[in-house]
């Protein structure tokens, strides 16, 4: 159940085999989480198009974007600016998140929260059930083949999984894996540039190769305007750098909300 880190490329290489070694350290399973966490997948299948709000400090492509902020009282805002799920950061080296984030936004918010990391162990899964996380992220260009695998421990875990592809061919493989949840990630992970054309691009290709289940766009979106062309084909954005840099994060959720019927 381990992927083989070798082969994947750049900074997402990096941060990936980083992780894992974090992993490595632990040797009993986390203990349980909190019960009843609300579901992630029935709030982005909610009419309209539904915004995952993150908690985002900093990134690799950004440098610092929020050092100093929050998390319990960031997402608070968001949950009263409109958001129906948040997005925690928890990778301490590259982006400036921790558990304790995730844990205190669980206790603020009554929102489904995504554990964003960067998933390479089967132990990470459990952990992201006992941090109070209601979804986890599973990148394909990381797990390859296994990514079926996590899936379905993450749903013996009681978790709905976002399986994130960035390409044709990952495409096909979180379809094989009977992924129901598809992020479509705009950014290139190796040389971290964004292209807006490849989310409305791969979720035409998801729904023509039969996919019904739910597509979310992910990077690059820091306008309301943006978003007209995810309209209906995607049910969920996910937004981070543009909410967490305003001074009025409540405003700045409202505001890109604001295309919802």
């Amino acid at each position: 159940m381990i992927p083989d880190l070798t082969r994947v490329p750049g900074v997402l290489g990096q941060i990936a085999r980083e992780r894992l070694a974090d992993v490595a350290t632990l040797d009993t399973p986390p203990a349980s989480g909190p019960k009843g966490v609300p579901s992630f997948q029935v709030a982005l299948a909610q009419p309209g198009l539904s915004l995952i709000a993150e908690v985002k400090r900093k990134s690799p492509s950004q440098g610092e974007i929020a050092l100093k902020l929050e998390a319990a009282q960031v997402a608070q805002a968001y949950q009263a600016g409109g958001a129906r799920a948040i997005s925690v950061l928890t990778e301490p080296r590259y982006f400036a998140g921790s558990d304790q984030d995730l844990q205190a936004v669980r206790r603020a918010v009554s929102l489904p929260i995504l554990r964003k990391d960067f998933t390479v162990h089967p132990l990470q899964v459990a952990q992201a059930r006992a941090l109070g996380a209601s979804a986890v992220l599973l990148i394909v260009s990381l797990l390859g083949q296994l990514t079926e695998a996590y899936l379905a421990l993450a749903q013996r875990e009681g978790l709905d999984a976002l399986v994130e592809v960035h390409d044709e061919a990952e495409l096909e493989v979180a379809l094989a894996a009977g992924a129901s949840i598809i992020g479509i990630n705009n950014r290139n992970l190796v040389d971290l540039s964004i292209d807006r054309s490849t989310a409305p691009r791969l979720g035409r290709l998801a729904r023509q190769r039969g996919f019904e289940g739910l597509l979310v766009a992910e990077s690059g979106y820091s306008q309301p305007g943006q978003l007209a062309e995810l309209e209906g084909l995607f049910d969920a954005v996910l937004v981070g750098t543009s909410l967490a840099r305003s001074s009025d994060w409540q405003k700045a959720v409202a505001q890109m909300s604001g295309l919802r019927p």
